[in-house]
């Protein structure tokens, strides 16, 4: 027989892998409800593939400037073109890929996790606790996304780290509303009753329970604030406030090519273009997951 000071480890370290499994599940199900999410999954991979291996599959320096090639036409050498400097641009949008989804993802990350995890606690807690964060949370959610990453970098300076900052600042608010709200609608479930009634920690019950049944929705509205964190960034960018040149960005590049637009449209339609894909893809994702995970479609469905 297991000695009691051995079970309640191996249990929770049992009922974890149990909670993983459910919810990668749960995942596959959701993706499988709806196509078009592989669809914009197989595409957003393929532009984060192509950012990854920009230092292999790019066909120039991103930095290298040839002044006797500026404002080149797409060309077989250039197939995108160059710009003012002569730099390659199809070099410099798959450099600066890798600026963006980069910025997108840590700033989105972190907002997924501090903003789940406040608002599980807002739910769960409910009272005055509740109160307090939701109307900090809401005088966040004053300020624009723009305007308040806009302040922020502008106090703190443009940088990777900075830009993250200010990105995932904006996106905290909404996560903590969309995950504070199923939290309340779980936590008054019978499981979970019978989880207090077996004398489970509240850590147990938030992140072994309610965690998994609330996270196709925090990873839905993940989806789509990354399409927004990536515009953000590159409107930043676009404004002064992004990464210094002459690192490559899209945002730093429609703002080079906006002021040779007349001579060499190419310049801002190609970095462009490169956002809407992966805006795109990303909006795809997250509307059929939304489809799969609500309830009341899956009633008309």
């Amino acid at each position: 027989m297991t000695s009691p000071s051995h079970s309640p480890r191996l249990s929770r370290s049992a009922y974890l892998r149990i909670a993983l499994a459910s919810l990668a599940a749960g995942l596959f199900k959701a993706f499988n409800a709806n196509k078009t999410s592989w669809i914009g999954l197989a595409v957003f991979l393929i532009v984060a593939l192509l950012a990854l291996l920009a230092p292999v599959i790019a066909p120039y320096d991103p930095l290298d400037q040839n002044i006797l090639n500026r404002l080149k036409p797409p060309s077989a050498a250039h197939w995108l073109g160059t710009d003012y400097y002569g730099r390659d641009t199809l070099s410099r949008i798959l450099w600066g890929a890798r600026i963006s989804l980069t910025i997108g993802l840590m700033a989105i990350g972190s907002a997924m996790v501090i903003g789940t995890l406040i608002g599980m606690i807002a739910g769960y807690f409910g009272g005055r606790t509740d109160l307090l964060i939701m109307q900090v949370m809401d005088v966040l959610l004053a300020f624009p996304s723009l305007i308040l990453g806009l302040i922020v970098v502008a106090m703190l300076g443009p940088s990777v780290a900075n830009l993250v900052i200010a990105i995932a600042l904006t996106a905290i608010p909404p996560f903590s509303r969309i995950a504070r709200a199923p939290t309340i609608a779980v936590k008054n479930r019978e499981f979970i009753e019978a989880g207090h009634a077996l004398g489970y920690s509240h850590p147990r019950l938030m992140f072994g329970h309610i965690l998994p049944n609330i996270a196709p929705e925090v990873l839905v509205m993940g989806s789509l604030w990354l399409a927004t964190a990536i515009r953000v960034e590159a409107s930043l960018a676009f404004i002064g406030l992004g990464v210094n040149p002459p690192t490559a960005t899209w945002g730093g590049m429609i703002r080079e090519g906006f002021e040779n637009i007349l001579d060499s449209f190419w310049l801002a339609l190609f970095p462009s273009l490169a956002i809407l894909i992966v805006v795109f893809s990303l909006n795809l994702l997250g509307d059929g997951l939304r489809d799969a995970v609500d309830p009341r479609l899956k009633g008309e469905q």
